[in-house]
């Protein structure tokens, strides 16, 4: 079967390797119909994340059924279904927890399309894909929804809504800030998602990351026109922002002027989300504002598969339209040349 890998700074390519087969009762598999770039494979091809290839590719996406074991009877085959990006049993006691991201039934990290982190799962930009504890992992796509519309919704998108959805109560009183950087879509998604739960007063920020990949010029029009449609203000510059304005800040542009900006801005017993990665430990945080105004910080990996149906409906109601944050959407056959030609947010369908 035919796997796109990442081979190098700016180079993909399909390769020929051996499909996989059923390991268990409990397995499915899947073939791959519509998957979307994930913002960190934008970040691993355009070399602004430091994982050396070679590694098959695609961890978002949407998939039609293929062969199930015996054990299987949530989902059959013919059926389209989301696989989300993170392996897990669902059985565990972290799984029960919502803990689905550090599943104890596998190795830290297991997730597909990043092997150096996550361990030898395959990508989805491939023919097939195996997907362990199938009837825990796998989501029933409704019939009437594009798979295209929500590829993302194996990461990107519940990446988006935990950053909103946790900490609004009152949407009518509730302010949010994003601050955006070079992430073609998570920032947009939570703009989006907040619009979606009723929060009227969003505000956008586009900072200017240090030591990112090059963006084509005319990019940070062309990411504040995508965060004003889907429905935030613009800020121009962090000197308009005034401190404590907001209940809830998202920084998802990995620079710590960006951090210390969404912590400045955070009102007193509000909460600061960091849903980006920054690649280092030495960061200088302001631990003593943050102490005495009671800033909450919230960061770490997203625990997907819990929140997936819950952004699903959204989708559902007519409320969240995720497809307004997709660049392009190419054929199968042109996968490598979109992934290294610019970073955006693609979605790729057979």
């Amino acid at each position: 079967m035919e796997q796109l890998f990442f081979t190098g700074h700016g180079q993909v390519e399909w390769r020929d390797i051996r499909p996989p087969k059923l390991a268990g009762d409990k397995d499915a598999l899947v073939r791959p119909v519509a998957v979307a770039t994930c913002d960190l494979d934008t970040a691993v091809v355009h070399g602004a994340a430091p994982f050396p290839g070679p590694f098959p590719l695609g961890h978002e996406g949407v998939g039609e059924v293929v062969e199930v074991g015996s054990d299987v009877t949530a989902v059959s085959a013919g059926q389209r279904v989301i696989v989300p990006f993170q392996v897990s049993c669902g059985s565990c006691a972290r799984c029960r927890r919502g803990l689905t991201g550090s599943c104890e039934s596998v190795p830290f990290g297991a997730m597909y399309g990043l092997e150096p982190f996550g361990g030898p799962w395959g990508g989805v930009l491939g023919d097939l894909v195996r997907v362990p504890w199938a009837d825990h992992m796998l989501v029933p796509l409704p019939e009437n929804i594009d798979p295209a519309a929500v590829a993302s919704l194996s990461d990107n998108i519940p990446d988006a809504w935990r950053t909103v959805a946790p900490f609004v109560s009152d949407p009518a009183t509730t302010s949010l800030l994003v601050i955006g950087g070079q992430a073609p879509s998570v920032p947009f998604y939570s703009v989006a998602i907040a619009k979606a739960l009723g929060v009227q007063h969003v505000d956008y920020l586009e900072f200017a990351e240090q030591g990112g990949y090059a963006e084509n010029p005319g990019s940070k029009h062309a990411r504040t026109e995508k965060a004003s449609r889907a429905g935030a203000d613009i800020i121009d510059s962090p000197g308009e922002i005034a401190a404590g304005r907001y209940a809830v800040t998202v920084c998802s542009a990995s620079d710590i002027g960006a951090l210390n900006t969404a912590l400045r801005a955070t009102e007193p017993d509000g909460t600061c989300v960091v849903n980006t990665i920054f690649f280092r430990d030495d960061l200088p945080l302001p631990m003593l504002s943050m102490y005495t105004h009671g800033v909450h910080l919230v960061t770490g990996r997203v625990n997907a598969r819990p929140l997936l149906p819950e952004a699903l409906d959204l989708v559902v109601q007519g409320a969240f339209h995720p497809e307004t944050i997709t660049d392009a959407v190419v054929p199968w056959p042109d996968a490598a040349d979109a992934l290294t030609a610019k970073p955006q947010k693609l979605v790729i369908c057979r």
